[in-house]
């Protein structure tokens, strides 16, 4: 038998300082609330009582179901959430990127292939990277030099920078490195579709590139790594963690699935390393 690790890559779905955009979460509890007790409708809920009238009438008689009908008085609970695609670790696919990638109409996240999702692994150390910093095509050329390796197509290339240790205080949104344009280019000429990052965005932090394009008035600077996903068709995944626990550079698998979200431009993901 095989055995085999499996390494959570992966960042919580809260709400934190860490996110800028609010996460918002309504919970029934088992005892169905204080309307459930109060009316003592199925559900909890009036509107959908009325829906299901007929059925609980068939089932029960004349009588009403409470939270007494269920075991210890307790019914099953049930969470609404409230939240952006964009919150914890996420793959954005090319139609965040723009209203066109190659002249065409972009791929949502459910139109990305699978197999993209599940690949050979790639960990890039730039841990020596500091806040606001790029990291260049140079950097990934002589890091891939010091680890003797050549990037080969649909690698799943993984970014650590270990500012994941920042996670939980507003320091994460603020202080990161990220990828150059020409860095996310080298990777996506040799064949790469998923890159990712241990930090809020591939590129590098929101303040640092605006307040480098007040001072240049170059539009490059802002939000390169993702602008140009509308010249080549890829996806990155923003808010990976626990990358330095993978304990390999190479010879591991990644799952990074997306859930399927019909015609959105990104998507939740349990990123996963595999090491067999």
């Amino acid at each position: 038998m095989i055995e085999m690790k499996i390494v959570d890559l992966s960042t919580y779905i809260e709400d934190t300082p860490s996110e800028p955009m609010k996460v918002k979460v309504k919970t029934r509890p088992h005892s169905g609330g204080n309307k459930f007790g109060r009316k003592l409708v199925f559900f909890g809920k009036a509107s959908f009582g009325q829906r299901i009238k007929k059925i609980v009438k068939y089932i029960n008689g004349a009588e009403r179901i409470t939270k007494n009908s269920f075991p210890n008085g307790e019914f099953i609970n049930e969470e609404t959430i409230s939240l952006s695609t964009h919150t914890g670790t996420h793959l954005d696919a090319p139609a965040h990127f723009g209203t066109k990638c190659q002249n065409k109409k972009p791929k949502t996240i459910d139109k990305i292939p699978l197999e993209w999702c599940y690949g050979d692994g790639v960990l890039l150390d730039f841990s020596n990277k500091k806040g606001g910093e790029e990291i260049t095509q140079i950097d990934i050329e002589n890091k891939l030099l010091e680890i003797s390796y050549e990037i080969k197509p649909f690698d799943i290339v993984l970014i650590y920078t270990g500012t994941d240790k920042l996670w939980g205080s507003p320091r994460y949104f603020f202080d990161a490195p990220g990828l150059s344009r020409e860095a996310v280019k080298y990777l996506l000429l040799r064949g790469v579709k998923i890159i990712g990052i241990d930090t809020y965005s591939l590129d590098r932090p929101i303040m640092t590139m605006v307040n480098e394009y007040y001072i240049t008035k170059s539009k490059n600077v802002l939000w390169p790594a993702h602008f140009i996903g509308r010249e080549y068709e890829y996806c990155h995944i923003e808010r990976l963690a626990n990358l330095n626990s993978i304990g390999k550079i190479t010879g591991f698998k990644v799952a990074c699935f997306p859930i399927k979200l019909k015609n959105l431009c990104a998507g939740w993901i349990r990123a996963v390393a595999i090491i067999e």
